[in-house]
């Protein structure tokens, strides 16, 4: 009787085993499937769980200058660093965009990537720009001297440090 229990117990588990590993297998498949359709920098990130860019600027517009939260969002870039690509804007509407940096300056984005659809995955915040570092980045970004000399007043920002981001092909 013991013995039947037994061979029952371990065919069971050979059984469940094998069933789960048939999932996993599945699982990576699809993973490698959508992962395909992206270019990724920094960390390595998914596609699930992605906020819009209009949840994004509602989440922005709870916080106050110091307040920090972890999220991931998608928008279309619509500038990036000329120089080396160590920084991009990503518009949350007509009006309103994000700086967005990348975590310990460990990957940048291409030069080319003007126009193109990003995941971004790391921690958004809310800083007071200086002026001197508005001017730097209208610097990197090809302003004229004239345009940059207009930059006069510190700019309260939306800010985000990316930790991976996903490029649409």
């Amino acid at each position: 009787m013991k013995n039947i229990i037994k061979i029952c117990v371990v065919t069971f588990l050979v059984f469940a085993a094998c069933k789960s590993e048939k999932k996993e297998i599945e699982t990576n498949e699809e993973t490698e499937a959508v992962m395909a359709s992206y270019d990724s920098f920094g960390d390595k990130i998914t596609d699930e769980k992605v906020m819009s860019s209009e949840e994004m600027l509602a989440k922005f517009n709870t916080l106050k200058v110091g307040d920090t939260i972890n999220v991931k969002f998608a928008s279309k870039i619509k500038e990036v660093c000329s120089k080396k690509g160590c920084w991009m804007k990503l518009p949350l509407n007509k009006e309103t965009e994000t700086m967005v940096r990348f975590k310990d300056y460990g990957f940048f984005m291409p030069l080319d990537s003007k126009d193109r659809e990003v995941i971004v995955e790391g921690k958004a915040f809310v800083k007071l720009t200086p002026v001197e570092e508005l001017q730097h980045y209208a610097e990197d970004a090809g302003k004229t001297k004239e345009e940059i000399a207009l930059i006069t007043e510190p700019k309260k920002e939306f800010t985000f440090e990316a930790n991976g981001v996903l490029m649409k092909k």
